[in-house]
């Protein structure tokens, strides 16, 4: 039970960084002034266990994506895991400017801080201080640009992890009772093993993840 749990955790922070407009957002990151949003429900096998929901905006050439999680896993009405999840980020031309996150993960936390400057991106984690490359992304998976990258910002630990990204086949795929076209693609990070949806416009529509006891880890859009 522990495995499968610590690993639900793990997919929900390497997503932080709703309702979605199928078209809102392009690979480029564009966008109408309105906010575009993504309210995930987060599912283990059949059984929901919590909520994963995003909130982007757009200020001149600025984005700033807030993200907010908490799930619970039960057994017999007794909570085994308990996590909660914030996060904010400014982003501006596809490189992270700031992040601000907190978590909880059953009672063990953790927190990240950390602005662009002039020749690096200042990184203040639980585990310390340290200067970073100029140009960063975390796992923005409402970014479909991020695909492109081979090292990805954590946005729990502040660790750097290199990535990998097989593109796989376009399937149909069921999204709020609607049939879309979808390309499927599978990440790799450290033991992350994550499938991803997007449309043929570049809009993220959902995650998916297997655990080694082959339990399921499913986002929904709802």
């Amino acid at each position: 039970m522990r495995k499968h749990i610590s690993k639900l955790a793990m997919v929900i922070f390497f997503t932080s960084s709703a309702t979605l407009p199928i078209t809102a957002v392009s690979s480029t990151g564009s966008q109408s002034e309105d906010p575009t949003e993504w309210n995930f429900e987060v599912f283990l096998d059949d059984s929901k266990v919590g909520y994963h929901n995003f909130r982007l905006e757009q200020a001149d050439d600025q984005q700033r994506l807030i993200s907010e999680a908490e799930f619970k896993v039960k057994f017999l009405f007794v909570t085994l895991y308990k996590y909660e999840h914030e996060n904010s980020e400014v982003w501006e031309d596809d490189c992270l400017q700031r992040i601000e996150s907190r978590t909880n993960a059953n009672g063990k936390k953790f927190s990240v801080r950390g602005s662009q400057g002039p020749d690096a991106f200042e990184l203040q984690a639980t585990d310390g201080r340290e200067e970073l490359a100029r140009c960063l992304m975390t796992f923005a998976y409402w970014n479909p640009d991020f695909l492109k990258e081979s090292e990805l910002l954590n946005p729990q630990t502040g660790e750097i992890l290199p990535v990998s990204v097989e593109s796989m086949a376009t399937e149909s795929l069921w999204v709020r009772g609607e049939k879309i076209e979808a390309q499927r693609f599978r990440l790799q990070a450290k033991d992350m093993n994550l499938h991803l949806w997007y449309s043929k416009a570049g809009d993220w529509l959902g995650l998916e993840s297997t655990t080694k006891d082959g339990r399921t880890i499913r986002y929904e859009l709802t």
